[in-house]
């Protein structure tokens, strides 16, 4: 079975609506529908280099000290450096994680790795540069503003915005989320869990 059936990309999205002559600017306001449940803060910065490391983190901390996390930023794990290290302190347990985008650095992340240079407890590894916010499908910046901002930072920016917004900044605190394992998955690593959301690699051979 596919992992993926189809995909449709913000640009494909955009000229949809433009064909369908949908002009946002005149609509009414309404609410979202609730097909895919509620999100959360952790949830939105996914599509920021790092945001799925931090994402985890606010869980991760939770979890291994039984404690509340009262300051959900991790700063040390944003920005848009090719790759990025960090030393977490979970209230005395240290763990060291590492975050690459972009092919070429995960490339050189896991080369250190594999060489024994480094060593990690929990890496992320995105293969859009920036993240999934400066995709291939995402919109295309003007070169004439290229000039003046960089889509990696400001889209990154807007994401953190969100965060910062939502009342929910910690995915184990979604509603839906807790309703999922409540009424199907039963618990975190629980076999339908494992079966239905992990995934595993095995080497391939280069098609010639």
């Amino acid at each position: 079975m596919r992992d993926v059936d189809a995909v449709l990309t913000v640009r494909e999205l955009a000229r949809m609506i433009k064909t369908a002559g949908i002009d946002f600017t005149n609509l009414n306001d309404g609410s979202f529908d609730d097909m895919l449940g509620d999100s959360s803060g952790a949830g939105v910065i996914f599509g920021a280099t790092g945001g799925v490391m931090e994402a985890a983190l606010r869980t991760v901390y939770e979890v291994v000290t039984g404690k509340e996390l009262e300051n959900v930023n991790f700063e040390a794990v944003r920005g848009i450096e090719g790759v990025k290290e960090a030393t977490i302190d979970l209230n005395g347990t240290k763990i060291n994680v590492a975050i690459a985008h972009g092919t070429g650095n995960a490339s050189k992340l896991l080369d250190s790795i594999q060489n024994g240079e480094k060593q990690y407890h929990f890496i992320e590894i995105m293969g859009c540069p920036g993240g999934c916010v400066t995709g291939g499908g995402q919109p295309i910046i003007a070169s004439s503003q290229l000039m003046s901002i960089d889509p990696k930072v400001e889209r990154a920016k807007a994401l953190y915005l969100e965060d910062a917004s939502n009342p929910i900044r910690k995915s184990h605190e979604n509603p839906s989320v807790q309703k999922l394992y409540a009424d199907f998955l039963g618990k975190p690593n629980s076999h339908k869990a494992h079966e239905l959301l992990h995934t595993h690699y095995k080497p391939r051979p280069k098609y010639n």
